[in-house]
């Protein structure tokens, strides 16, 4: 037998003092990490997808009741966002608090800037947006949503895009505007006049349109970010003219919105349909009849099904759209209201949150087979931590 060389021993004899030594935690990738939000304990359990299971749980994370979740691009810390103006830095691996700050009233979300330096936080108490150092929380930059003296408008829809730039709608203000943050301590601000009371925001996959809903008025805002300076236009105008309009019993989710087959599929507000327009000329092509009101129509990675839940009283149903066919293939109740739905990065499987059922459920994208179950407390939104490679997310 050869004898090892000193240098060689040494090695493997460090190699294997670090294995021993090392948690098993520390050695894994973030990449099938996620947070399903726990909203009445103000926790999140960190989930992973590989193998659909449950790691562990983050408590003291205040008022989840709205609550949103954004990731640093290396996926290791989701960004949660509370209702009680709450930001709390999770570092996923080790499952524990990193940093967490107060940073308004009443906070409905946010996201982290195309460089992953900064997250920035939308506000309805105070109206306005603010951005933070993303490794240490320290408030850089304030940018009040004022669009009269002394009147602040609630901010939705806040989407990263490139160029360090946020776009947001102003649900008071009836207006779009654009910040960047290349100087993230002097920011610039662009407005744009929007429709009546835009009410959610969803930017397309390459980052060139905002779209936003409007809740006062049938139609969609639509700002072109390439060429900005023709100002929002109107798309879908009176998609409901001359009909009854139901009550709306809770508004879509925009950032639901899915990009498909060329297609823009779109919640119709207090409407038992999902529209259908082309995502050139943004002219309606089609609608599809569903089971009740819809709040998130999310598609599947490769663009070939839509994901649909509803309202109440609707709210344990999902229906599933061929975009094909433009046709509801299938629907089943995976739990009681039915919140939330996320799928894995390639589409294999969705997760969807049952509050009322305190369960998640795995569900196979291509047999609708139930996979797994994995009891939640309350459980509402799902964010898997590949959202932090995606624009507008």
């Amino acid at each position: 037998m050869r004898p090892v060389p000193l240098l060689s021993a040494i090695t493997l004899a460090l190699g294997l003092s670090a294995c021993a030594t090392t948690p098993p935690e520390a050695l894994r990738g973030t990449g099938d990490l996620g947070v399903v939000i726990e909203r009445a304990a103000g926790r999140v359990q960190v989930v992973e997808h590989s193998h659909n299971t449950s790691l562990g749980t983050v408590d003291g994370l205040g008022d989840l009741s709205h609550a949103h979740v954004a990731f640093s691009r290396d996926g290791r810390y989701a960004y949660v966002f509370g209702r009680d103006g709450g930001l709390t830095k999770v570092d996923l691996l080790n499952r524990k608090i990193a940093k967490r700050v107060i940073q308004a009233g009443n906070s409905i979300g946010g996201s982290v800037s195309q460089d992953g330096r900064l997250v920035v936080a939308q506000n309805y108490e105070p109206g306005g947006i603010k951005a933070f150092d993303a490794d240490t929380l320290e408030l850089l930059a304030d940018v009040p949503a004022e669009y009269a003296p002394g009147k602040f408008s609630r901010v939705v829809g806040l989407a990263d895009i490139p160029g360090q730039r946020f776009v947001y709608a102003l649900f008071d203000a009836n207006e779009i505007r654009v910040t960047d943050f290349s100087n993230p301590r002097q920011p610039v601000t662009t407005r744009y006049p929007a429709g009546k009371q835009p009410y959610d925001g969803l930017v397309t996959p390459d980052g060139r349109y905002f779209l936003a809903g409007l809740f006062g008025e049938d139609g969609v805002s639509l700002l072109d970010l390439w060429k900005p300076a023709g100002g929002a236009t109107r798309i879908l105008s009176g998609y409901g003219k001359g009909e009854e309009k139901l009550p709306v019993f809770k508004m879509p989710h925009l950032r639901g919105w899915s990009m498909a087959a060329g297609q823009a599929w779109l919640p119709a507000i207090g409407r038992h349909e999902v529209l259908v327009a082309d995502a050139r000329s943004w002219q309606e092509t089609g609608r599809v009849p569903v089971k009740g009101q819809p709040v998130f129509v999310m598609a599947r990675p490769d663009g070939r099904q839509i994901w649909v839940n509803f309202a109440f009283p609707d709210n344990e149903w999902v229906q599933v759209i061929d975009t094909v066919e433009k046709r509801v293939v299938h629907t089943f109740s995976p739990g009681k209201a039915v919140l939330h739905l996320e799928f894995t990065p390639r589409g294999d499987e969705v997760w969807l949150s049952s509050r009322d059922s305190n369960r998640v459920t795995v569900i196979d994208t291509a047999t609708f087979a139930t996979r797994k179950e994995l009891p939640a407390d309350a459980p509402s939104g799902i964010f898997f931590t590949s959202r932090g490679q995606r624009i507008g997310f």
